[in-house]
């Protein structure tokens, strides 16, 4: 019970506001749509939570973060968004399930349920971009074989999240940021989508969301870095030093 105190405690009143207000964002887009497919609720609402505690650098956003992989690759199937499909089930989840591992290996001094912010070296930078960009070319022929829907689109979407996954896994805010730009490409998706289906808005709208909120990730995750940089060491536990 303590524990759950001291986790709540944690978030801030924006965060709090932040929260409930992707809900309502998102439930009220779904019943507005008449969207009938509740799962997709179920989805949309675990991504935006998932979303806030990535924010907060807690573990469990990861976990659900695999989740919502598993569930928005059935809901591309359905979409032939097979581009989309193949990142989110054949990259994100299992790179997602690589970030857990990270996560969990290297927590914050003092604070079991914030992981340790990473400052990566500047040639891990273009690497990441350069390992996308070989991915990226990978999946285009792929997708263009599968006659994917709005195939540049797809391609992007596929850059941004192999750039996010990476910077995930390597514990740096630009994860976040690389997020925002793979919600604004999802967002062009399913907008266009909607024109077949209006159905599907309310999955333009969800991403509307969970841009809001991965800004809001990279701003706070650079905060939590500054602050774990200026926390002093803690000191190793055991009896003090005897004076000669």
């Amino acid at each position: 019970m303590n524990r759950v105190k001291e986790f709540l405690r944690s978030f801030t009143v924006f965060e709090y506001c932040l929260w409930a207000c992707s809900m309502v964002a998102i439930v009220l887009s779904f019943f507005l749509c008449g969207n009938k497919e509740y799962w997709n609720l179920a989805g949309s609402l675990l991504g935006a939570t998932a979303l806030i505690l990535n924010a907060k650098g807690n573990v469990v956003g990861q976990i659900m973060c695999v989740v919502f992989s598993a569930y928005y690759g059935a809901v591309s199937f359905f979409t032939e968004y097979y581009g989309e499909m193949i990142t989110y089930l054949g990259m994100s989840a299992p790179m997602s399930v690589a970030a857990v591992i990270s996560w969990l290996r290297h927590p914050s001094r003092g604070k079991k349920n914030e992981v340790e912010i990473n400052t990566l070296k500047w040639w891990e930078y273009p690497v990441a971009v350069l390992i996308s960009m070989a991915v990226t070319v990978a999946f285009y022929f792929i997708l263009r074989a599968l006659n994917t829907a709005r195939l540049l689109l797809s391609t992007l979407s596929v850059f941004t999240s192999c750039l996010a996954v990476i910077f995930a896994m390597r514990r740096t805010p630009f994860f976040a940021l690389a997020y925002a730009f793979n919600d604004i490409v999802l967002i062009a998706l399913w907008t266009l989508a909607a024109i077949d289906d209006l159905e599907h808005i309310s999955l333009a709208i969800c991403f509307t969301v969970f841009l809001f909120n991965d800004v809001y990730g990279f701003i706070n995750w650079l905060r939590i870095r500054k602050r774990q940089r200026s926390s002093p060491v803690a000191a190793p536990e055991g009896p003090p030093p005897q004076s000669e």
